[in-house]
């Protein structure tokens, strides 16, 4: 059973929209707002892997992939970061880190 595109394109939608949501809502804690980020990226590769298979071709997969090694390094440097910043300040908090502006 093929599932229709348009039920892909709703579930990318919402998918996004959740991410968009846990990125606004948490915008004060930097691990809510890096899963967030990276909840809005898989709906995007949703969005890849139902145009290929819409169309009967391997770019949107290969697309996928490549956003999924983008994430896992974003994910790698991101928690590094984190915990750098954690044991600076000892809070996760994004608006304890205001002195870090340029």
């Amino acid at each position: 059973m093929i599932v229709p595109l348009t039920h892909i394109l709703i579930l990318a939608v919402i998918i996004f929209v959740l991410g968009l949501v846990c990125v606004l809502v948490w915008r004060s804690n930097l691990i809510m707002m890096l899963i967030g980020i990276e909840i809005m990226l898989n709906a995007a590769m949703l969005v890849f892997v139902g145009g290929a298979l819409r169309w009967g071709m391997a770019d949107g997969q290969v697309f996928a992939l490549m956003i999924m090694a983008m994430t896992s390094a974003e994910v790698s440097l991101a928690l590094a970061l984190v915990v750098y910043l954690h044991r600076r300040k000892r809070t996760v908090n994004a608006d304890a880190f205001s002195d870090m502006k340029g």
